[in-house]
């Protein structure tokens, strides 16, 4: 009881008031990694859904997503395998910049496409190096119906958006993300509100496919929350015994020493 009051006493209550902020603080960033943590666990669970879920077969399916924006596709969509069969317009060709495989440099083909009910459905056929996309290589030699199985990858944007940024202007232009919703302007014809992503088929030709990301760790997130949690008690804790220990040595010092010796 005589440490609590020294606390919150004349001469110690602003340390006390800065120390319990301090670890309240503290703990607040423990309960983030702990928000982080259930979030990655939900996302192993949507992903874990997706590889268990058949293949959509996306040409009987079209009127499911024709009428939803790239915003409002649920994200259990993503990583959902596909299938569908249309044709190749690579006159309407999409290069995504800075894209890197193994590290080394190189940019993504997305190509339209084209369903026999006329609308399409953007296909990130794979990596190029820089150096065969330097030298105008367009690997358009797909002709007629193609079939295609990949995966569903949702749009990306970013908070302040540009046209200039992200909008090609003309055909084959240079981009540096997938925004359905800005690309959507510049095609001739309506876009899935997602894209696909081919599925690897184990050759070596290029583009070479990219295959799916998966991880179900949930990542470092706990032993983060835990450290943090240790951190504020360890600080409140500290600061106890401080002030416990100057309470011990003020008495020490008051306490009337005995009369020396003769």
């Amino acid at each position: 009881m005589r440490v609590v009051r020294a606390l919150f006493s004349r001469r110690w209550w602003w340390v006390t008031l800065v120390v319990l902020a301090l670890m309240g603080v503290l703990a607040r960033l423990g309960v983030w990694q702990l928000d982080r943590l259930a979030q990655r666990r939900a996302a192993n669970a949507q992903l874990t859904a997706a590889l268990a879920a058949p293949p959509i077969p996306l040409n009987e399916a079209w009127a499911d997503y024709a009428t939803l924006a790239p915003a409002d596709v649920p994200e259990d969509l993503a990583n959902r395998d596909v299938t569908l069969m249309g044709v190749y317009d690579f006159d309407h060709q999409l290069v995504v910049k800075l894209q890197t495989l193994d590290g080394q440099p190189g940019v993504h083909l997305v190509t339209p496409l084209v369903l026999d009910n006329g609308a399409a459905v953007l296909i990130d056929r794979g990596w190029i190096p820089d150096a065969e996309y330097a030298a105008g290589q367009r690997f358009d030699s797909a002709a007629g119906p193609q079939a295609v199985a990949g995966y569903v990858a949702l749009t990306e944007t970013i908070r302040r958006r540009t046209a200039e940024a992200v909008v090609p202007t003309s055909p084959n232009d240079e981009v540096f993300r997938v925004d359905i919703a800005a690309l959507q302007e510049e095609m001739p014809y309506a876009l899935a509100p997602f894209y696909v992503k081919a599925a690897p088929t184990g050759d070596s030709a290029l583009p070479a496919e990219i295959a799916k990301e998966i991880d179900l760790s949930e990542g470092p997130h706990l032993g983060y929350a835990i450290q943090w949690f240790i951190f504020s008690l360890g600080l409140g804790a500290g600061y106890v015994l401080f002030v416990n220990r100057s309470l011990r040595q003020e008495e020490a010092a008051a306490a009337p020493r005995p009369p020396a010796a003769a």
